[in-house]
């Protein structure tokens, strides 16, 4: 069953809401982010209320799959976000993310305030300077919608299932490339 969540953060702390592909990958690599207190897994930018995981798969909700980020602006930026973000997902490709086809697996920014939309036009514009990717990026840049927390079993999933096939092969690599990346912005044990 999901559940309707408030989008407020608590006093001293900001949330995220992105989109790239599988909900199971973003979550793992910003569990491990230094200055992220909190990643619930969920859906967002659909016009259903309540959706399941099964609709959304569906694609007729419009959901996209999504983490919301609770983080610690003072140790890790909405900027440093995005940077991990443009790293562990492709934002060239439509509605997709790999073999994970559909509009549920979309690139999206849900943006919180005028401030986190600027800073994602901007991270785009940086990408695409960069040339990072052969394409051109096509994540959209959208007001924050109602956020539903997806169902318990994917709420850190990949922590609780990391021997599943999926994980093995799609999320495992995503969270060593974010290790390898980004090393010195790891989460000290």
């Amino acid at each position: 069953m999901t559940q309707l969540v408030s989008n407020n953060a608590p006093r001293g702390r900001e949330i995220a809401t992105l989109a790239g592909g599988c909900f199971w990958c973003l979550e793992a690599v910003y569990d491990e982010l230094e200055g992220v207190d909190g990643v619930e897994s969920g859906y967002m930018g659909g016009h259903a209320r309540n959706p399941t995981y099964r609709q959304v798969c569906e694609g007729d909700t419009g959901h996209a799959e999504v983490v919301r980020i609770t983080f610690d602006p003072k140790v890790v930026s909405y900027r440093d976000l995005l940077d991990v973000f443009f790293v562990i997902h492709d934002p060239t490709q439509l509605d997709r993310q790999g073999n994970d086809v559909g509009t549920q697996y979309r690139s999206a920014i849900f943006h919180h305030s005028v401030e986190q939309e600027r800073i994602a036009r901007e991270a785009i514009a940086a990408v695409e300077q960069a040339g990072m990717y052969d394409g051109r990026v096509v994540t959209q840049v959208v007001p924050a919608q109602d956020f539903y927390l997806a169902e318990d079993y994917h709420q850190e999933y990949f922590a609780n299932n990391p021997s599943q096939p999926y994980c093995m092969a799609v999320v495992a690599p995503k969270v060593a490339k974010f290790r390898k990346k980004f090393l010195e912005r790891l989460k000290k044990k």
